[in-house]
C-alpha cells in the first residue's frame, strides 16, 4: 500500500493556483483534424512548426470535439429541438469519428536554468503528446480527471518556434445509449463522467465529451518548481461571526517542490501572509520534496463563514523559493480562508450535523450536475451560477458523482460567496450496480467492479484531492452517488489517500450512506402538495429531495420550435396526461393537475406562466416545511437540483442559458436566514432563525379576500414583538380561526417581519386555496396596471434600483421583472434581483438589480405580472423626482 501511495503521489504535479512565475494559458490559435484524415499523411510533415495542416479547422480549447464541430458549423445546435439526434452518436459511428489531433504553434525561448513545463488540466479520454514531432509523454495518457505535466525543455527548438500536437481519443467504452441511466452502464468502465450516455434529465452526448476539456498551460520555472502547497487552517473552540476580536487561529503550510536538475539545489523557502513572513533554508535533492514549514499563528484572524453565517474574508498567501545566490525562483499565490469544519452524530435525528468554527449549521443545500454538457466553462459563468446559489440563501452545494470533479474556478466562486461543497467522486448506483437494471449490459456483480482500471481511479482521486483541498469551501468528500466504490478503491481512498493528502474533512462512503442519515433513501422528485413537506417525515439529512422546474415561455422558445409549443393536455380516452413529443424528449416532468388547480391554460405561454406559480410554492413549501422541523426531524436537506447542463424541463432553478425561473425565488424566500412563514397544517405563524444570536423581531400579518380586496375589509394584527432564539424555528401565533373564516373563497395571507438589523426585514405573501383546493379565484383579480407607479434609476454601473408604488387597496400579484435590450426586447443574462415573482398589496417596494453592462445594449426593465400586463420602464441616470425627499 505504501508503494501504491508513493506512486500516486508522484502524479501530483500541477499547482492549484498560479503566482508570479512566467506562465500563460494556451486558449487560442488551436487547429484540429480528424485522426483518420491525418493518418493519410504518413510522414507527418504537418507536425513541423509553421507547416500547413491539410484538412484542419479552428478548434476550441478548452472544449470538446462537439464544441469545436458546433463552432465550425459542422453540426446543428445540440441544445435545440431534436438536433442532438441528428449528430452521429459514437456508439453507432465508432470512436474514429471523434478521435482528433489538436495542434497549436508556440513561441517559447529558454535561457539559463529555465525549465518549461506543459500542463494539461483535463483530457478526455486518452492522449499522446508531441512537440515538433517528438513524443513527449512516456506512454499513453489516460483518464478524464488526471492532470498531467511534462517537462518539454529538451524538445524545444533553438529558434523559439515550436508546434504542439495532441492526439485525443474518446473513452474506450462509449456505452450504448438505450434510454437507461447512463445507457447500458458500460460508460462506467472508464474513469470518466457517466451522464454522457444519457440520464433522466439529458439525452446522450454524441462525442461523450471527448476533447481537451480543461486548461492547457505553459509554465517557465527558473530552477525549482513549487508544484503544490498544502494549506491547513485550525480554528479551536466555538466562535461567532459577531465577535470583534477573535482568539488566535493556526495555519500549517506544507509545500511540495520539484527539482528537475541532476544535483541538489540549495536555497530558501519562504511564505508571507497578512504581514507575517517566515523563511527557512532548504536543500532539495533531485525529484520531489515535501517541506513542513513552521506554523503561522494568526492573532486576530478574520474567519471565513458559510453563506448566512458571516463573511468570507480571504487572505493572500505567497510561497516563494529563493536560490542560494539570492535570485528569486518560483513563486505561487493562494487565497486562504481561515475556518474549521467538523461533524458530529445527532442521536435524536439519527443524522450528521455540520459545524463551522464551532457553530452548528443547519444545512440548506442543493445538488448540481455540471455547468454545460459541452464543457464550455468560464470564470464568469461559474461566478454567475454560484451567485445564484448565494442568492437562494443556501449554504451548501453537492457536486453529483456522475459528472466531473468541479474545477478550481467553481471553487473560487464558492470561496467568495460562502457556499460549502459536498464533492462526490465518480461512481453512481445506476451504472455501478446498486440495483438490477434490464437496460444494463452487465449484471449487478460485474458492474460493481467498474471501472476496469482501479489504479487509474485512485491516481485520479489523489490528484483531484490535491487540486482542491486548499479551498475553504470544500467541506465533504463522498465516494460516489448512491453506491460506494469497489472495496479495494474504497479502502485505499478512506484509509490511505484521504488521511495522507487531506486529513480533516469528513468522508461519506456514498451519498445516502447511513453515516449521513440512518437508513436514508432519496426523493421524492415530483410535485407534492404544499402540506406534504410539513407533515411527512423524510430522512434526517437527505442528499436528494426535489421536484419540478421548467422555465417560462421565453426560456422554452430558446430551444423549441413554435410548432411544438403546445401545452400538455388530458386525453380522456387514454385517461392520462399527454405531452408533445419534444417536451418529452426534453424530459418534461408532469405539472398537469397542479396547473389545472389554477385553471385550464389556453396555450404554452399561459401554461408556462402558471407553472411558475407551482414552482414558487413548491420550493418555498419544501424549504419551510423542512426548516419547521430543524433539529427535531432534520439536520439539513439537499434539494435535487438547481440546474441542468442541457435544455431539460425538469429540476432547475435557472436554465442552461442562466435565466432564473420562479423556483429560485421560492427557494430564496423559504431559505432566508431569518424567516417568517405560515404552517398550513397547524395554521400558525412560525419564525426561523439560523443565526448565532437571539433576534428580537416585530411581526405583522394580514388576510384579505383576494378578488374582493378593497371592497371588503382585511384583517390583521400589527407590531407583535417576539424574541426568536438562535438556531431555532419557533411557533409565534395561531391564526386558525381567522384562516378558517377566510379560506372558503381563497385568500391572500401577508406576513411581515422587521428587526433591529433592517437588512433582514422580510415580506412573505401566500395565496391560499379555497375550500375545494382550487386557486381559480385568482382569475377574478382586478387589473392592477393603473394602480402601479414604477421608477427605475441606476446608482452605478451594472446596478439598478426599481421602485414600485401601489395605490391603497391595489394588488399586483406574482409580478415578474426582467432586464431586456431596449431595441430587441431580448433578455439580458445573467441578472441578479433581490426579489422577483413578488406580490404587492398596497405600499412601496424597492428591488435592486445587478447585471454586467454590455457594449451596444441599452437595458430597460420589463414588468409582467399576473394582473399587471406587460410594460417597459426606461432607466434614468439619477433618482426620479417622485422618489426625492
Amino acid at each position: 500500500m505504501r508503494i501504491l501511495l508513493y506512486l500516486i503521489c508522484l502524479l501530483l504535479v500541477t499547482p492549484t493556483t498560479h503566482g508570479q512565475q512566467i506562465e500563460h494559458e494556451l486558449s487560442s490559435g488551436w487547429q484540429c483534424l480528424r485522426a483518420d484524415v491525418a493518418a493519410k499523411s504518413k510522414d507527418r510533415k504537418w507536425m513541423a512548426p509553421g507547416a500547413p495542416i491539410p484538412g484542419s479547422m479552428p478548434a476550441i480549447v478548452p472544449g470538446t470535439v462537439l464544441t469545436t464541430l458546433l463552432h465550425n458549423g459542422k453540426v446543428p445546435d445540440p441544445f435545440f429541438g431534436f438536433n442532438i439526434t441528428r449528430i452521429p452518436d459514437i456508439y453507432e459511428s465508432g470512436r474514429a469519428m471523434y478521435t482528433y489531433w489538436f495542434v497549436k504553434d508556440l513561441e517559447e525561448k529558454v535561457s539559463g536554468n529555465e525549465h518549461v513545463f506543459l500542463r494539461l488540466r483535463g483530457v478526455n479520454y486518452a492522449c499522446e503528446v508531441y512537440l515538433n514531432g517528438h513524443r513527449v509523454d512516456e506512454g499513453r495518457v489516460e483518464g478524464m480527471y488526471l492532470r498531467h505535466s511534462f517537462d518539454i525543455t529538451k524538445f524545444l527548438s533553438k529558434n523559439g518556434r515550436d508546434r504542439l500536437a495532441i492526439l485525443v481519443e474518446p473513452p474506450y467504452h462509449v456505452g450504448r445509449p438505450n434510454g437507461g441511466q447512463g445507457g447500458d452502464g458500460t460508460i462506467a468502465r472508464n474513469v470518466t463522467n457517466q451522464y454522457v450516455a444519457g440520464w433522466d434529465w439529458i439525452q446522450p452526448i454524441p462525442d461523450r465529451n471527448t476533447g481537451i476539456w480543461d486548461k492547457v498551460m505553459i509554465e517557465k520555472v527558473k530552477g525549482t518548481d513549487i508544484e503544490d502547497v498544502h494549506i491547513i487552517t485550525h480554528v479551536v473552540g466555538r466562535r461567532s461571526a459577531t465577535d470583534t476580536a477573535q482568539a488566535p487561529a493556526t495555519i500549517d503550510i506544507h509545500p511540495t517542490l520539484y527539482n528537475p536538475a541532476a544535483t541538489a539545489i540549495s536555497g530558501f523557502l519562504s511564505y508571507h501572509i497578512d504581514g507575517t513572513t517566515m523563511q527557512m533554508p532548504v536543500s532539495l535533492p533531485p525529484g520531489r520534496s515535501t517541506i513542513v514549514m513552521p506554523s503561522c499563528t494568526m492573532k486576530h484572524p478574520r474567519l471565513w463563514w458559510p453563506n448566512g453565517m458571516g463573511g468570507q474574508p480571504l487572505y493572500g498567501l505567497n510561497v516563494q523559493f529563493i536560490n542560494a545566490n539570492g535570485t528569486p525562483g518560483d513563486e505561487e499565490r493562494y487565497r486562504v480562508g481561515i475556518r474549521e469544519i467538523t461533524t458530529s452524530w445527532n442521536t435524536h435525528t439519527q443524522s450528521r450535523e455540520i459545524y463551522v468554527n464551532g457553530q452548528r449549521m443547519f444545512v440548506k443545500g442543493t445538488n448540481r450536475i455540471l455547468s454545460d454538457a459541452m464543457l464550455r466553462f468560464s470564470p464568469d459563468r461559474y461566478d454567475a451560477e454560484v451567485r445564484y446559489h448565494r442568492d437562494m440563501n443556501v449554504n451548501m452545494i453537492r457536486v453529483w458523482g456522475g459528472g466531473i470533479t468541479e474545477r478550481p474556478e467553481f471553487y473560487n466562486a464558492c470561496d467568495r460567496y460562502g457556499l460549502l461543497v459536498f464533492q462526490d467522486l465518480w461512481a453512481s448506483g445506476d451504472c455501478n450496480g446498486r440495483w438490477y437494471d434490464p437496460t444494463k449490459k452487465d449484471d449487478t456483480v460485474t458492474r460493481r467492479t467498474y471501472p476496469d482500471d482501479h489504479s487509474l481511479w485512485l491516481a485520479s482521486a489523489a490528484d483531484q484531492i490535491v487540486m482542491l483541498r486548499n479551498h475553504p469551501s470544500l467541506a465533504l468528500w463522498c465516494g460516489g452517488n448512491e453506491i460506494r466504490p469497489p472495496a479495494d478503491i474504497l479502502s485505499t481512498l478512506r484509509d490511505s489517500l484521504l488521511p495522507a493528502l487531506d486529513g480533516g474533512r469528513y468522508f461519506f462512503e456514498y451519498s445516502n450512506h447511513d453515516s449521513m442519515s440512518l437508513h436514508a433513501h432519496d426523493g421524492p422528485y415530483t410535485i407534492q402538495p404544499d402540506t406534504y413537506f410539513w407533515q411527512h417525515r423524510s430522512w434526517a439529512f437527505n442528499s436528494e429531495v426535489g421536484s419540478i422546474g421548467m422555465g417560462d415561455i421565453t426560456s422554452l422558445r430558446r430551444f423549441m420550435p413554435e410548432e411544438h409549443l403546445v401545452p400538455p393536455h388530458y386525453d380522456a380516452d387514454k385517461k392520462k396526461w399527454v405531452a408533445d413529443t419534444m417536451w418529452k424528449f426534453h424530459k418534461y416532468c408532469s405539472y398537469d393537475s397542479a396547473i389545472e388547480a389554477y385553471g385550464h391554460p389556453d396555450d404554452a405561454a399561459q401554461f408556462a406562466r402558471l407553472a411558475q406559480l407551482v414552482n414558487y410554492n413548491q420550493y418555498r413549501a419544501l424549504m419551510e416545511g423542512i426548516r419547521s422541523h430543524m433539529w427535531d426531524w432534520y439536520t439539513g436537506v439537499m434539494v435535487w437540483k438547481t440546474q441542468n447542463p442541457w435544455t431539460a424541463l425538469v429540476g432547475q432553478m435557472y436554465d442552461v442559458y442562466l435565466d432564473p425561473n420562479a423556483c429560485l425565488f421560492g427557494m430564496r424566500i423559504g431559505a432566508r436566514p431569518l424567516h417568517i412563514m405560515y404552517d398550513p397544517i397547524g395554521r400558525r405563524i412560525m419564525v426561523a432563525n439560523d443565526g448565532h444570536t437571539d433576534q428580537m423581531v416585530t411581526m405583522s400579518w394580514g388576510l384579505s379576500r383576494g378578488a374582493k380586496l378593497g371592497q371588503e375589509a382585511s384583517i390583521g394584527r400589527q407590531d407583535m414583538v417576539l424574541v426568536v432564539p438562535a438556531d431555532t424555528c419557533v411557533p409565534a401565533l395561531s391564526i386558525a380561526a381567522e384562516v378558517a373564516e377566510y379560506e372558503r373563497s381563497g385568500a391572500f395571507l401577508s406576513l411581515g417581519l422587521k428587526c433591529a438589523d433592517s437588512t433582514q426585514d422580510e415580506e412573505n405573501t401566500y395565496w391560499l386555496p379555497d375550500s375545494r383546493g382550487s386557486y381559480r379565484w385568482l382569475q377574478d383579480l382586478m387589473p392592477a396596471a393603473m394602480l402601479m407607479h414604477v421608477y427605475a434609476w441606476t446608482p452605478g454601473k451594472g446596478i439598478l434600483e426599481l421602485t414600485i408604488d401601489m395605490d391603497p387597496g391595489g394588488i399586483a400579484f406574482f409580478t415578474h421583472i426582467s432586464l431586456v435590450d431596449k431595441k430587441t426586447k431580448k433578455r439580458i443574462l445573467p441578472v441578479f434581483c433581490d426579489d422577483n415573482y413578488f406580490t404587492m398589496i398596497g405600499g412601496r417596494k424597492t428591488i435592486k438589480v445587478a447585471y454586467t453592462s454590455q457594449e451596444g445594449i441599452e437595458p430597460v426593465i420589463c414588468i409582467d405580472g399576473f394582473n399587471t400586463g406587460k410594460r417597459y420602464v426606461e432607466i434614468q441616470n439619477e433618482v426620479p423626482k417622485e422618489l426625492r425627499k
